[in-house]
């Protein structure tokens, strides 16, 4: 399986904002802390922003918000706004995949690591990441 750098990024992004929830943050803050590339960053929230994920305000006192509350954002909902698709093969989406002869069940256990993907990526939010990681 493969997790794609825009579902990184987009992640530790979110996990950012979500940690430091009083102010706005910049692109820049947010690539200097998680060493991401500043450029590579502006396409991700960029995505982010399309699919709610996060708020914008342009000027000054500008910069990123998440769009929602930490709990209610998965880890699902960050990798399906950058990438479009959870998983695929060679590109393809897994829910057409057929194959013929003694190869026919293998589509079955693509989907069944995709359906097992999924639901771990969707019970895992921001806020459980932070609670996680949080001083007991």
């Amino acid at each position: 399986m493969h997790i794609s750098a825009k579902a990184d990024y987009g992640v530790r992004a979110l996990l950012e904002l979500a940690r430091d929830s009083d102010r706005p943050l910049t692109c820049e803050s947010i690539a200097a802390s998680q060493e991401i590339p500043f450029r590579f960053l502006k396409s991700v929230v960029g995505d982010l922003r399309r699919a709610g994920l996060v708020r914008s305000q342009r000027g000054c006192e500008g910069g990123y918000w998440l769009g929602r509350d930490p709990a209610e954002i998965s880890l699902l909902d960050v990798a399906l706004a950058v990438d479009g698709e959870l998983m695929t093969l060679r590109g393809d989406p897994l829910p057409g995949l057929a194959y013929p002869g003694p190869a026919a069940g293998l589509p079955d256990v693509w989907r069944s690591v995709e359906d097992g993907a999924r639901r771990i990526l969707s019970r895992t939010t921001l806020a459980s990441l932070l609670a996680e990681r949080a001083p007991v």
